[in-house]
């Protein structure tokens, strides 16, 4: 696995750097879920149940994609 630092100022939250970068790298398939909660250093039910705040879909689906689905059954 390779390793990088990043300075980021004390006032941006950690965490939701990981997450943004991990939800990025999940959505685009760079990396499985459980790569991804393991780079936030979270569990992977925690990375899944969260993903969502980041507008990534857990099935692959965009926002886009769910609306689009909804007016066809309509």
């Amino acid at each position: 696995m390779k390793t990088l630092t990043l300075n980021i100022p004390d006032s941006v939250d950690e965490i939701d750097v990981k997450m943004q970068l991990a939800a990025h790298l999940y959505e685009k398939g760079i990396m499985s879920s459980g790569q991804a909660a393991e780079l936030v250093g979270i569990s992977k039910r925690e990375f899944l149940e969260n993903i969502g705040k980041y507008g990534v879909s857990i099935f692959g689906e965009t926002i886009e994609d769910l609306d689009q689905i909804i007016k066809e059954q309509i």
